[in-house]
């Protein structure tokens, strides 16, 4: 007989990591539901209180015991799973350092005897599965970061947006209004004008907003609609049957049927031969001509008409030029709302003799403006190995800026797309127009990685983009997507910036 031996299963941390909107909450809720386990969430957003996770001592008054006791104690179980929500959003107040009391919690190796000071007894959070949720990696600190599994969740793209809205979101909507469904058609065109439009964000929670807008309308109109149908209804019926004791006009609001109901009690009638058979019958044709009367139209939503019940629309096309003038190239950046497209505008300002210098606007951040400096220094070397008659940068003073100069910008990865456009502008050459590109430049020219592959290459689509410059480093990145985000994408993936200059120019 083999004698096999099993290893303890420590309950394993997982970080799912995304913008708003993406289901990050949901799928926790999920896996749970997934493993037969009890769910207990609670947010540690903003906690700045390290009793709040390890329990107060009781010489305290008001004292509780932490989180995770009362956690234990309201599921009543040893192994639930319990969803930490926005634990990159964790606070540092005068009590102590919260991030720092987590690492007891959720470190497998240490949790077998964690301490809570209000029970002052080991308890045993092994066999607790921890899911925890974050919209930026960045702020969570590295040893908590580096207990954790990360699964980063990118934003959906619109393919992706229509099926949750026609599945699932239009669905609960509609039953939520109490509409049914032959009564209002919503078309795929209305739908998809609704996502490019007025939803652009990587999440669907906006867009969940903009579908209940469009229902709460349509429920009032049907609602209207039904309430003049049956205005003089009463007023003709006590004219038409005096034997009837109590009328009851009823128009059904809360199923939005919009047809009108007549209840009649006839239990309080004194005799209940009075009412002779024509009279009756009469009854009955005046109810089939007021049916007939009601018969609601179906409401169409359609793109023409998409405006009366949004309103105008909030994004336009991102390409703001069809052909890219001298000095203009565009960029991709990555948000915390997911991908957007981003121009890069040079111009020449004033030319004369050592007149050389960098003017920067558009509300960069410091990292945005090292790489302004270093695009520069690279430039100019481009531009004397190329052209070494050219004087350019010497005796010119540019003005670099990123427009949305209201929206605060910066991140590594304007490097390439800031040396291509002071050289188009140098060069007096525009950049070919369906060119978009993304990646940290270094002194020597090398591209480094950058981050969001997934998103940039849906705002790159967004935008009509034909091609996409990345760093080498992200070719893994690229390939693991799906085949109907890169349709129709010509992806070029290079370490030098002279393979870039060949694609631009």
């Amino acid at each position: 007989m083999v004698g096999i031996t099993l290893s303890p299963v420590f309950g394993k941390i997982i970080c799912l990591s995304g913008p708003p909107g993406v289901g990050k909450t949901s799928i926790g809720r999920s896996i749970a539901r997934a493993l037969n386990r009890k769910f207990y969430r609670f947010s540690v957003g903003g906690l700045s209180d390290v009793a709040e996770i390890k329990g107060h001592r009781r010489t305290y008054i008001g004292a509780m015991p932490g989180k995770m006791v009362q956690c234990l104690k309201s599921v009543g179980t040893a192994n639930p799973l319990v969803l930490i929500d926005e634990i990159d959003k964790l606070g540092r107040g005068h009590a102590g350092d919260p991030a720092s009391a987590m690492l007891e919690l959720l470190d497998p190796e240490q949790n077998a005897n964690f301490l809570d000071h209000y029970l002052d007894v080991p308890i045993d959070l092994s066999k607790v599965l921890f899911v925890c949720t974050a919209n930026v990696l960045e702020t969570i600190p590295g040893p908590l970061l580096d207990r954790m599994e990360v699964i980063s969740i990118a934003g959906y793209i619109t393919d992706e947006k229509m099926h949750i809205a026609r599945d699932y979101l239009e669905k609960m909507t509609r039953e939520a209004c109490g509409i049914k469904p032959e009564q209002v058609e919503v078309t795929d065109s209305a739908l998809l004008a609704l996502i490019e439009n007025y939803c652009r964000e990587a999440g669907v929670r906006n867009l969940q907003k903009q579908i209940e807008k469009i229902y709460r309308k349509i429920a009032l109109q049907l609602v209207r609609q039904g309430a003049v149908g049956v205005q003089l209804q009463p007023d003709e019926l006590k004219a038409k049957s005096g034997s009837v004791a109590n009328e009851t006009v009823i128009v059904e609001g809360s199923d939005n049927t919009a047809e009108a109901e007549i209840v009649v009690d006839s239990a309080s009638d004194q005799n209940p031969n009075s009412t002779d058979q024509s009279g009756t019958s009469e009854d009955t044709l005046e109810a089939d001509k007021i049916h007939e009367s009601e018969t609601l139209e179906k409401v169409l939503v359609d793109k023409s008409n998409l405006d009366d019940f949004v309103g105008k629309p909030v994004f336009h096309a991102e390409r703001i030029y069809d052909q890219t003038p001298v000095g203009v190239v565009m960029g991709l950046a990555w948000t915390s709302m997911g991908g957007s497209t981003l121009y890069i505008e040079t111009s020449q300002v004033e030319q004369g003799e050592g007149k050389g210098a960098l003017n920067l606007t558009g509300q960069l951040g410091d990292v945005m403006k090292e790489s302004a400096q270093i695009a520069y220094t690279v430039a100019r070397a481009i531009l004397l190995e190329k052209d070494p008659e050219n004087p350019f940068f010497a005796n010119t003073k540019i003005h670099l800026h990123v427009p949305a100069g209201a929206t605060p910008k910066d991140g590594p990865s304007a490097g390439c797309t800031m040396i291509t456009s002071l050289l188009s502008l140098a060069l007096n050459k525009p950049v070919a127009k369906d060119l978009a590109m993304t990646g940290e430049v270094t002194l020597t020219r090398r591209i480094l990685p950058i981050g969001g592959v997934k998103e940039k290459t849906i705002a790159a689509r967004r935008s009509d983009v034909k091609r996409i410059v990345f760093p080498e480093a992200n070719r893994s990145d690229y390939g693991e997507l799906a085949p109907n985000v890169k349709e129709g994408i010509e992806v070029h993936c290079v370490d030098d910036y002279s393979q870039i200059f060949e694609l631009a120019f």
